[in-house]
């Protein structure tokens, strides 16, 4: 499983939609695409939510965005992240 990072900016119409509901629903699009929320957070700042998850490679991460972008008005950026140690091991020959 690769993990990924997932920035969620709420539009005007979601921002006043917010509740556990909701949140339960995005945890079912994930694992329905094989995936598994291994951590949420609320930001302040330029981006509003990052959704640390794992999928089994792009194309389910891909779907998930685009799927949550549908359901939850929320535009996503998903971006895939290694360890600092896979980092230093993936550099190590560069």
């Amino acid at each position: 499983m690769a993990t990924y990072l997932m920035f969620g900016e709420y539009s005007i119409g979601s921002a006043g939609k917010i509740s556990a509901e909701r949140t339960e629903k995005a945890k079912a699009v994930i694992e329905g695409l094989g995936g598994k929320l291994k951590g949420g957070y609320a930001l302040l700042g330029e981006k509003d939510l990052v959704l640390i998850v794992e999928f089994p490679g792009t194309e389910q991460a891909m779907k998930a965005s685009a799927k949550l972008s549908t359901l939850l008005g929320i535009s996503f950026t998903t971006a895939p992240a290694v360890t600092v140690e896979e980092f230093d091991k993936l550099m190590a020959g560069a």
